[in-house]
């Protein structure tokens, strides 16, 4: 993602899922990786602590010129935590973010990390929304820096239909990042 950074390329939206992966932000402490097993561990300059990444977990990345957009921080933050809000309620599951505790939550449980970067006026790396996945590997981790975090993901809340998310989440970003006035 150096070439985003560094290069006047345009804006795009990347929506990918990872290998299993441990990734551990600037901010992010030794102690809160209990056990890695044979999952690799990877510095990374986004914000925030560690998290895990996984097959049926979608994650978002919106390489964007924050600054030629007029876009701030927060309000990119709060574009990418209420479009998981929204898809997450078109499918019937109430979620909400936290104003202390970037991400979004359904009740007590984390559904969605964010881990977010901002160099020379552009953003990258992004959010993680758990759709279909086996959740076991964030019993490795004090996730996002909170001992013992409940995790869930969207197949647990019964649903299961990752294509769905995958159409419609893009979607819903697109619409908060046009709100903003991008």
């Amino acid at each position: 993602m150096r070439a985003w950074v560094d290069s006047s390329a345009p804006d795009q939206l990347w929506a990918v899922e990872h290998a299993p992966v441990y990734t551990q932000g600037q901010a992010g402490k030794p102690e809160h990786l209990l056990f890695a097993g044979d999952i690799p561990v990877v510095q990374t300059d986004r914000g925030g602590q560690i998290t895990y990444h996984g097959p049926g977990q979608l994650i978002l990345y919106p390489l964007i010129d924050i600054k030629a957009a007029r876009i701030g921080v927060r309000d990119l933050i709060t574009a990418l935590e209420q479009s998981v809000v929204d898809v997450l309620a078109q499918r019937g599951i109430y979620a909400s973010a936290r104003k202390r505790a970037p991400g979004v939550y359904v009740g007590a449980a984390k559904i969605s990390s964010l881990g977010l970067r901002v160099r020379k006026g552009r953003s990258f790396h992004g959010i993680a929304l758990n759709v279909d996945m086996d959740l076991a590997p964030f019993d490795g981790i004090n996730p996002c820096g909170y001992q013992s975090l409940p995790m869930t993901d969207a197949r647990r809340l019964g649903i299961t239909d990752l294509e769905a998310f995958k159409q419609a989440w893009p979607r819903h970003l697109m619409r908060h990042l046009i709100a903003l006035g991008y």
